[in-house]
């Protein structure tokens, strides 16, 4: 029972896929599908006009067979090849040649109204339709246009041509995708004559390019000319140059022997010179290691011992400057200290003596008799030298009534020298104090005149 439904469901699918095989139509990518029948229409959306038939493009549709018909119509592009009898705006008959290819546009617009106007046509029909299009637009933009301006100016030509065709193939539903004018050509030699001008400035050009090289290919030839026989020169006189040499090399075969012994000879002498050359100098050799040497080793053992001399000297003479220097530099030093240590001996007696000086003024003004005692008794050496004096020259001197005598005596010879008078009373009152009366013998001196 199982097999048997699995068997049916199987039969009912493939009969399905048949029936979907049947009725399912694909558009190719360079192709529509043109749909018409019961329910086929075109959808606002894709074009802005209500059509009785429907346009499909790039993605399948189911077709309803017998209530529905779809054909098919190429969208790829053509060729078709022009060739179109005109006349100039000059009124020159021309023959012009050409190619245009086109194709059905892509929009929907282009493919309805292709198919309203190409559909189930062959393409000898649509050919010739294209064809008879162009050469009417051809006709008439060539008539308006010079010769000159289509040979120099093709593009513009067929740019005029496809703006003029714009319209006509919009409603055609076609787009031209190329045009190409190939060849323009005319009966009566227009063109070939206006070749003629640049032919001929071509052909002097030529002429005058052959003439430049016929006129180089001559200098060259000039010139290979002149090398050729500057070769022929050039081995004439190496050839001679040979032919000398050759006789010169005989003429010194022929003197090979007496050349050989002077060059012998020559040879000799040459060796003789280097010989004396070689003695002379083993000479100076000698010379030099038994004379100079010992005299350079003497000369330097001279110098060596005068700049030790030398240097021994400025040595002494600089430690004795330095010595002198230095003694000198202590004495002054010593008599700076001595200088200063006897500045400062007599600044103390000075001051000592002023202390002295103000003592004694102030114990004079409090003690008269005291202070002249002191400065008798300070001064008795000197009262004793002066009255001293007075008796130099006396030898012998006696003295009457005794120590009255002898004190009168002192008294006058004091009181003669000036300045003795307390000494002599200090004398007489010593001689008292001994109880004698002196005696005295005043014996004139040898020298003293009686």
């Amino acid at each position: 029972m199982f097999w048997t439904y699995l068997i049916a469901g199987a039969i009912a699918l493939v009969v399905l896929l048949l029936l979907f095989r049947m009725v399912w139509r694909v558009a190719e990518p360079n192709e529509a599908l043109i749909i018409s029948g019961l329910g086929a229409h075109s959808s606002t959306e894709q074009i802005n006009e209500t059509l009785g038939f429907k346009i499909v493009v790039g993605r399948g549709t189911a077709v309803l067979p017998g209530f529905q018909t779809v054909r098919r119509l190429p969208l790829d592009i053509r060729a078709t090849p022009l060739t179109v009898t005109c006349v100039s705006s000059q009124g020159i008959p021309l023959h012009i040649k050409g190619v245009t290819a086109y194709k059905v546009g892509d929009d929907y617009g282009s493919i309805a109204n292709a198919a309203r106007r190409f559909l189930e046509q062959s393409d000898e029909q649509v050919m010739n339709t294209i064809h008879e299009l162009f050469a009417g637009h051809l006709r008439a933009i060539v008539g308006s246009t010079t010769v000159e301006e289509m040979l120099h100016d093709r593009e513009t030509l067929t740019t005029n041509i496809r703006g003029s065709l714009a319209g006509d193939m919009e409603k055609l539903g076609l787009v031209v995708d190329s045009l190409q004018i190939q060849e323009i050509d005319d009966e009566s030699g227009y063109i070939k004559n206006l070749g003629r001008p640049q032919a001929a400035a071509v052909e002097a050009a030529a002429r005058i390019a052959q003439a430049e090289r016929d006129r180089e290919a001559t200098e060259r030839e000039q010139v290979a000319n002149a090398a050729k026989a500057a070769a022929v020169r050039q081995s004439s006189i190496a050839q001679a140059g040979y032919q000398a040499e050759v006789d010169q090399a005989n003429s010194k075969a022929s003197q090979s022997g007496p050349l050989a012994e002077a060059l012998a000879r020559q040879q000799v002498v040459v060796a003789e010179t280097e010989t004396a050359k070689l003695n002379a100098d083993l000479a100076e050799k000698q010379l030099e290691s038994s004379v100079l040497k010992p005299a350079d080793a003497e000369a330097y053992k001279q110098r060596t011992l005068a700049n030790a001399a030398r240097d021994a000297q400025i040595a002494s003479a600089e430690a004795n400057a330095r010595e002198v220097t230095l003694r000198g530099e202590a004495q002054a030093k010593a008599t700076e200290l001595n200088g200063k240590a006897e500045a400062l001996a007599v600044q103390a007696k000075a001051m000592a003596e002023a202390a002295g000086i103000k003592a004694r003024a102030e114990a004079l003004a409090t003690n008269t008799d005291a202070v002249v005692a002191q400065q008798l008794a300070e001064a008795y050496p000197e009262i004793v030298r002066a009255a001293a004096s007075s008796f130099e020259k006396v030898g012998n001197m006696v003295v009457l009534n005794g120590a009255q005598g002898i004190e009168d005596t002192l008294v006058k010879t004091i009181t003669m020298g000036g300045s003795g008078f307390a000494l002599a009373k200090q004398l007489i009152e010593s001689l008292s104090s001994n109880g004698k009366p002196p005696t005295l013998e005043a014996v004139p001196d040898e020298n003293t005149p009686a």
